[in-house]
């Protein structure tokens, strides 16, 4: 049996690039949702500086702020999210497949291929988030600024973070952190 090196050489480079270009396209999806809802908040948080403040606003904005920042910022994206979507990329960079590459945001995110826990916890959460901001909507400036400061604040330490990540774990060898990936059949 006569195996072609050329070809098998030829085609690990291919899928080495197509993962590239997947485990980019996650990464880079998942950062453009978040930034994406930074825009969208934006104009209301900046909204909320053409009203009268009294001390009660600035107390709640420092308060907010930094509860989201701990919260959000820190808790959900740097110690958990951002590694995550880092992780998921380094393997995802290593083992594309087409579904994969299409829906490579999702895949970083953690909505297919990941244990049934964790695809809940995404869908419980995005449907929690996607409620707040309805919610959002229904409370008055300046108070609406206010917590969309928080929020803008969160999320972009989530951006900051996960491309943290990614620079990290691409640049070692594997990556230290547990991308929660099953494969088909396992999950």
């Amino acid at each position: 049996m006569e195996v072609n090196l050329g070809t098998r050489a030829t085609q690990m480079f291919l899928n080495r690039k197509l993962g590239t270009i997947a485990a980019l396209w996650g990464v880079a999806g998942t950062v453009a949702v978040l930034s994406y809802a930074v825009f969208r908040m934006f104009h209301q948080t900046r909204g909320a500086v053409t009203h009268s403040w009294n001390l009660e606003h600035y107390l709640v904005l420092i308060l907010w702020t930094a509860f989201m920042a701990y919260s959000e910022g820190y808790r959900g994206f740097q110690r958990a999210f951002s590694p995550r979507v880092a992780a998921r990329s380094v393997y995802l960079r290593e083992r594309s497949t087409p579904l994969r590459l299409l829906l490579a945001p999702l895949f970083c995110m953690a909505f297919f291929h990941a244990p049934r826990k964790r695809r809940l916890t995404g869908v419980v959460l995005l449907i929690l988030i996607a409620s707040i901001v309805v919610l959002f909507r229904f409370i008055p400036q300046p108070w609406r600024g206010i917590l969309d400061f928080g929020v803008i604040i969160g999320l972009g330490w989530g951006i900051i973070a996960t491309v943290y990540f990614l620079a990290k774990y691409w640049s070692s060898a594997d990556a230290p952190f547990d991308g929660e990936v099953v494969e088909s059949g396992d999950s």
